[in-house]
């Protein structure tokens, strides 16, 4: 199955969640909206965050992709994948997962999904990679960004926060993407 990248996107967030959870119910309505948009989720294909998008773009129709390492011996991706990327280490994954995506979405985690997070940001800066869209579901990185919005502009640098939009909602975060990614490439969702 191969994806037009700019057609991908891969959700960074917590394991942790399960059903039931706050955290879980936005990342499945998250993975709906998506899908309903046109967009294929991708991401680290186990539980937590990752379950819940793949979930939710399955359950809008959907297509889903995941990238595993084969460092966690013994664990394979959630049963809502379409197609499995295996990598050796948790770097080559993280880079993959950046590596296929269009855009990028940020939910709430811990120093797993910061380290992505500012990957993705820190390579656009560097101008490693080109511009794509990161969007921050929610408040939760609001103070990170914040800092360093603050922290750039005491030194005199170009505001580096540009490359990052917060989204309120799982749908405002799909017509965000719509907006900056795919009528910017010619691509009119179904």
């Amino acid at each position: 199955m191969k994806k037009n990248a700019r057609h991908i996107v891969s959700v960074f967030g917590s394991s942790r969640p399960v059903p039931g959870d706050p955290d879980y119910a936005l990342a499945q309505s998250l993975g709906r909206e998506l899908a309903g948009a046109g967009f294929t989720v991708c991401n680290g294909g186990y539980g937590g965050i990752m379950e819940a998008s793949a979930r939710g773009a399955k359950e809008a129709g959907g297509a889903t992709l995941a990238v595993v390492s084969s460092s966690f011996a013994g664990k394979s991706a959630n049963r809502w994948i379409d197609e499995v990327v295996v990598v050796d280490s948790l770097v080559d994954r993280m880079l993959k997962l950046v590596e296929m995506a269009g855009a990028y979405v940020i939910l709430k985690g811990g120093t797993g999904t910061l380290l992505e997070f500012a990957a993705v940001w820190e390579f656009m800066n560097k101008g490693i990679m080109g511009e794509k869209p990161i969007v921050l579901l929610g408040d939760f990185w609001s103070g990170v960004v914040g800092t360093l919005k603050e922290e750039l502009a005491w030194e005199g640098l170009d505001d580096c926060t540009k490359y990052v939009t917060i989204a309120r909602s799982p749908e405002e975060c799909a017509r965000l993407l719509q907006q900056k990614l795919l009528k910017a490439n010619g691509y009119q969702p179904l």
